[in-house]
This record gives C-alpha cells, structure tokens and sequence, in this order.
C-alpha cells in the first residue's frame, strides 16, 4: 500500500506563489510516474503536471505551463508543485497520485492512469 499527504495549500493573492509538496510512505518502491490533479467547484478533475520515476520528463496542462513546475525528491520520497503567476482560475482542491508503472513517452494526463490518491490541499487564489 501507498499513502500520499499533500501539504502546503492555502490563500494567495493573484501573482502570487505556492509551493505544494506530496510526501509517500508505504510501499513506495511501487512508485514510478506521479502527477498533481485539481478539481474546482463544479467542475471535473483536471491534469495539471506530471513528472516520471527519476524527473528526467515533465508534462504539464496548458493552463499552467511557463507557471508551474514539478519536481520530485526520491531520497525524501516527495514530489512538490511549485506554483508562480497564480491566478484566480488556479483555486482548486490539488491531488496527488501516483502510478505503479512509468508510462513511456510520458506520464498519463488521465486520472485513470493513477492507482494512488492523496486526500488533496485546497489553493485559493484571491482577485
């Protein structure tokens, strides 16, 4: 089994900066590709960013590229979403997953490709 927590969500004004991280513990020699969802109010889970097993690739959505970057940290077991530029349309609850497989050329975009949820953080971007 694998346990995710994310942490480091809260208020921030527009263009402002976040940074979320999602701590593993567990299984979590079963880890490869993580990614960071979100969900707004209303609407469907969205991909935000995703980074496979050693970080060598990133993907992200175009909503957030040039703004977010996605990083991972194995030895500490934690990946971490760094947010800049935030805009109000980034308030949304953030998930983190976590896939058994690495997706080869790059890591699903699709909540489907995640076996492992965190609980989520909630971002809120004041205007």
């Amino acid at each position: 089994q694998v346990q995710l927590v994310e942490s480091g969500g809260g208020l921030v004004q527009a263009g402002g900066s976040l940074r979320l991280s999602c701590a593993a513990s567990g299984s979590i020699f079963r880890l490869n590709d993580m990614a960071w969802f979100r969900q707004a109010p209303g609407k469907q889970r969205e991909f935000a960013a995703a980074i496979n097993r050693n970080g060598g690739t990133t993907s992200y959505a175009d909503s957030v590229k040039g703004r977010f970057t996605v990083s991972r940290d194995n030895a500490k077991n934690t990946m971490y979403l760094q947010m800049s530029s935030l805009k109000p349309e980034d308030t949304s609850v953030y998930y983190c997953a976590a896939a058994r497989s690495g997706r080869y050329p790059t890591p699903a975009r699709s909540p489907l490709g995640y076996d492992y949820w965190g609980q989520g953080t909630q971002v809120t971007v004041s205007s």
